[in-house]
């Protein structure tokens, strides 16, 4: 494989969106540096806004350094430090996160909704130390669980009521102080600190001289859904490079008056990214959810009129199918911005029928900081596909069979990238580095094919490629066959064992409130849109198909699901 890529390798190049140029100078300066800029230039306009609670760039800045000075004094967090943050999308998350790195600290981000266990390993694996989170007892309790198991030595926890507008914090304390942990009471008070006394210490921190391609900015854990999960290290440089790529591919999209609406969690890649670093790098102003809830959504919508939705395919279908997100309600909208998974032609229909705002889609790993391709943010791309490499990103197609070879241009074979957001490696796991490149290019694991102007399109997976009597069967494919009826909601296919042909295609279909359709009638259904070694063996109906927390429809528990059933 040759690891130099001519032009003639780059068809995106003659059909890039207007103003945009694939070889733009990108700005790796560290990124809380940029947002601390961010913060100086912007003072009193509002950074964010929760719940109705806001906080001007002025503020979040000075917090920052706060936090900051607070964590290298109390803590001694210095360069190679790594902190887990355990919070839900608060104001709390930035001014922990870009403190952490002004520390010189690596940031560990972990899911709330990961069982005690999961958080053990992650934060283990780490050799984190220091936890900061947040005294909702849902949350808090398993901080605690982790202090008992010794996984963490010391917490910091934010005050959730003070991150509320004034009536809001009034109210949540009288209606709803059951859900607050008293942790002052705590057999671990000793190890717990208040967030807010930290940054009321106001110490100014000490400058650190930060080694932008080598010194890991953020520790971030792969999803773990096919196995023990890994942290993808990425430099500050990996950071800053996705941000400024990003950057150059909005052509302005994030600059002010910009509002993006973060309902997606921080501590996710896609969202850290976009919902957060690129925004607030401009001077947007960055609208915060803990959680995605129809009525706040709506709520949301109604009162702050945002220009930007980062969303995940199940998000925007959840707006598309909600009778109260009309036209009118969407009209702000300038931009909804598809990640996280691959999005449905169906899907993106039944929005179009919402809302004439551009649907675009992305795509991105966790390895890669996260987006490798997009589609253009400012005018339509082509259907059905991810876009093309954003600036100073290759990416190429290698042979099924033969990773070093590279296939012909619309030929099937696996998308390897290469790019200054493509990570350092996995953290303490030398064969899985080794094994996620092939020649210096990453291995995505993803199936698909490269156009004649550049445009990506992915068929699926390689871990859910599935085998049936030699045959290559595509679990989207039949995904997309199936979501062409009209009575279904959601649909994931699985591979399982099969006797005869090897492995089997099964589905499992949610379908809209109030339809009704057999098994035979939806085979019946197949026949006009699939090949008969595409046939799914059996399907299976259900009330809901089981999704990450950042709404991507999940496989790992319907085949754990299936498995049981046939034991």
């Amino acid at each position: 494989m040759a690891s130099k890529t001519t032009n003639t390798n780059r068809p995106w190049i003659n059909s890039y969106p207007k103003g945009i140029s694939w070889d733009s100078e990108l700005d790796l300066s560290p990124v809380h540096e940029t947002i601390l800029a961010s913060c100086d230039k912007h003072g009193e306009k509002i950074a964010l806004d929760f719940m109705g609670a806001t906080t001007s760039y002025a503020s979040l800045g000075s917090q920052i350094r706060a936090m900051a000075g607070a964590l290298q004094k109390d803590y001694g967090i210095k360069k190679g430090s790594r902190v887990a943050i355990l919070l839900p999308n608060t104001p709390f998350f930035p001014v922990a996160y870009y403190a952490i790195l002004l520390c010189g600290g690596t940031v560990v981000n972990c899911n709330p909704l990961y069982t005690t266990n999961e958080l053990s390993h992650i934060i283990g694996n780490a050799g984190a130390d220091l936890l900061i989170t947040v005294d909702l007892e849902v949350v808090f309790e398993k901080a605690e669980k982790l202090i008992e198991r010794g996984d963490i030595k010391k917490t910091i926890v934010g005050h959730f009521p003070n991150v509320l507008s004034g009536a809001k914090k009034i109210l949540y304390k009288l209606l709803k102080g059951k859900e607050l942990s008293k942790w002052q009471s705590s057999a671990n008070a000793n190890k717990i600190s208040a967030f807010e006394d930290l940054i009321e210490k106001n110490i100014t921190p000490e400058p650190v001289n930060i080694d932008v391609k080598k010194d890991v900015a953020v520790q971030q854990y792969t999803g773990g859904t096919t196995g023990i999960p890994k942290g993808a290290m990425l430099s500050h440089a990996n950071i800053a490079a996705n941000l400024s790529q990003i950057q150059f591919w909005g052509c302005g999209v994030f600059e002010p008056p910009a509002k993006v609406v973060a309902v997606l969690p921080f501590f996710h890649i896609f969202a850290m990214t976009v919902c957060m670093n690129v925004p607030l790098s401009r001077g947007a102003q960055v609208i915060m959810l803990p959680r995605f809830e129809m009525k706040m959504m709506l709520a949301l919508l109604k009162r702050t009129r945002p220009t930007i939705l980062p969303a995940v395919p199940t998000l925007t279908l959840a707006m598309a199918n909600e009778p109260k997100a009309t036209s009118e309600l969407l009209s702000s909208l300038k931009l909804v911005i598809s990640g996280g998974a691959a999005l449905p032609n169906e899907t993106r229909a039944a929005f179009a029928k919402k809302s004439d705002v551009l649907l675009a889609e992305g795509y991105g790993l966790t390895e890669c900081s996260p987006v490798v391709t997009c589609a253009a943010l400012l005018e339509p791309s082509k259907p059905l596909s991810i876009g093309q490499p954003l600036p100073k990103t290759d990416v190429r197609f290698v042979d099924l069979e033969d990773e070093k070879k590279f296939v012909k241009q619309g030929e099937r074979g696996e998308l390897v990238v290469k790019g200054p957001q493509v990570m350092l490696g996995y953290f303490n796991a030398e064969e899985a580095s080794k094994n996620a490149f092939v020649n210096g290019w990453f291995r995505t694991g993803d199936v698909g094919y490269i156009d004649e102007d550049g445009y990506c399109f992915l068929v699926d997976r390689i871990k859910d490629l599935i085998i049936c009597s030699g045959f290559n069967v595509y679990p989207r494919h039949i995904e997309e066959a199936i979501s062409k009826h009209e009575a279904v909601d959601e649909v994931t296919v699985i591979g399982v064992k099969d006797e005869y042909r090897g492995e089997a295609p099964i589905a499992f279909i949610k379908l809209l409130s109030g339809k009704t359709v057999s098994e035979d009638e939806m085979k019946i259904f197949l026949k006009e849109h699939i090949s008969k070694i595409e046939m799914p063996r059996e399907i299976f109906f259900k009330d809901e198909l089981p999704k990450t927390l950042v709404g991507k429809l999940s496989k790992k528990e319907l085949r754990d699901e299936y498995a049981k059933l046939n034991e």
